[in-house]
C-alpha cells in the first residue's frame, strides 16, 4: 500500500524515501502495548487487573500460544494477541465474581513477565 501510494507521486524516488518509512513508524508505533506491573495491579494498556485475582501464571512459547489460542480456547478468555509476536503469558484467574477464566497476553519476554507477576502476587 505504501508502495502505491508514493508511486502516485511524480518525483522519482524521493516519495518512497519518505512515506514507505512513515508507514513502517506509523505501524510499529499503532502495534506497541505498554504493559506494567504495579504493587496492586496487572495493567496492559487499558485494561486492569488486580494481582489478588490471579491464581497463576504460566509463560507460554509459539507452540503453546497456538494451542492456546486454538480450538479449545475458552470464549470468555481476555486476549490480547500480536500474531508477530510469538510468545505469550497466560494469567490464570481466581475470582468468582469474573466470568474471565484467563487472560493471554502476548509478550517479547514472556518469561520475565510471567517472574514478574508471580514475585508481586507472592509479596502480598
Amino acid at each position: 500500500m505504501g508502495a502505491i501510494l508514493a508511486a502516485e507521486f511524480p518525483m522519482g524516488w524521493l516519495p518512497f524515501a519518505i512515506v514507505l518509512p512513515l508507514i513502517v513508524l506509523a505501524l510499529l508505533w499503532v502495534g506497541r502495548l505498554r504493559l506494567a506491573v504495579t504493587a496492586t495491579e496487572f495493567q496492559v494498556d487499558d485494561a486492569r487487573l488486580p494481582l489478588s485475582a490471579i491464581a497463576d501464571v504460566v509463560a507460554l512459547d509459539t507452540n503453546g500460544k497456538l494451542e492456546i489460542l486454538g480450538v479449545g480456547a475458552h470464549p470468555l478468555a481476555f486476549v490480547i494477541q500480536r500474531p508477530w509476536i510469538g510468545g505469550a503469558v497466560q494469567v490464570l484467574l481466581d475470582d468468582p465474581a469474573d466470568p474471565t477464566p484467563y487472560w493471554v497476553i502476548s509478550s517479547r519476554h514472556p518469561v520475565e513477565l510471567a517472574t514478574a507477576l508471580l514475585a508481586t502476587r507472592r509479596a502480598d
